[in-house]
């Protein structure tokens, strides 16, 4: 049973590779399920079968691709999920969580890759149909603990550098501070009970749990 006149939420998780993002993002949607709420949990790039063809380009590390290819190879896997499914969900009243949306393609390519942040947004605005998140939880953590966490077999975005991955934190937390109502900072250096806390915090202020 679902919850009665139930709002839809678009909630994404965002962060460097191995900060935890995608533990607390199942971590949120068995909760709740369990509650009683209507809830889908998407990946990006992703979740539709086109998506997941451009996903395998984009991970592959034999894939050769330039930097405004990979940028639109994200917005076209973003258009794709966008209306396939996190728009008609949240018209059906679900609860969209997304593992990585936009905040990512800006973080990752634009200032980690160096290309115009304008560009990028602009781009967002058409690929994701102009939705916005209704909160976007951030999980932070230092880029030694972030890169302790990945497995030994990485994939060709895990293989950047390390100043790359410096640029996307810093950019991940420049997107915090200028979109500070909706975009909320996690500690993830905490251990996961403690990092699910603080996201449950964040959660309360949007719905009943």
């Amino acid at each position: 049973m679902t919850k009665s006149k139930q709002k839809p939420l678009f909630i994404t998780f965002e962060g460097i590779d191995g900060c935890g993002k995608s533990t607390q993002a199942v971590m949120v949607y068995k909760l709740l399920q369990s509650q009683g709420y209507k809830v889908k949990l998407l990946r990006e790039p992703g979740s539709t079968a086109v998506s997941e063809k451009i996903r395998d380009i984009l991970l592959d590390k034999n894939s050769k691709i330039s930097d405004i290819t990979e940028l639109l190879l994200y917005e076209a896997a973003r258009s794709e999920i966008t209306a396939q499914e996190i728009q008609p969900a949240l018209k059906s009243g679900t609860i969209v969580l997304c593992d990585r949306f936009y905040d990512s393609t800006t973080a990752y390519q634009g200032y980690g890759r160096k290309l115009d942040i304008r560009m990028v947004k602009s781009l967002h605005k058409v690929a994701a149909l102009g939705i916005v998140p209704d909160l976007t939880l951030v999980f932070d953590v230092d880029i030694p603990t972030a890169f302790s966490r990945r497995g030994k077999n990485l994939d060709r975005l895990e293989s950047q550098s390390k100043a790359f991955f410096i640029r996307v934190r810093a950019g991940f937390m420049e997107i915090a501070r200028k979109e500070r109502r909706r975009v909320k900072r996690i500690d993830a250096a905490q251990p996961i009970d403690k990092v699910f806390d603080d996201v449950k915090k964040q959660l309360s202020k949007k719905l009943k749990i």
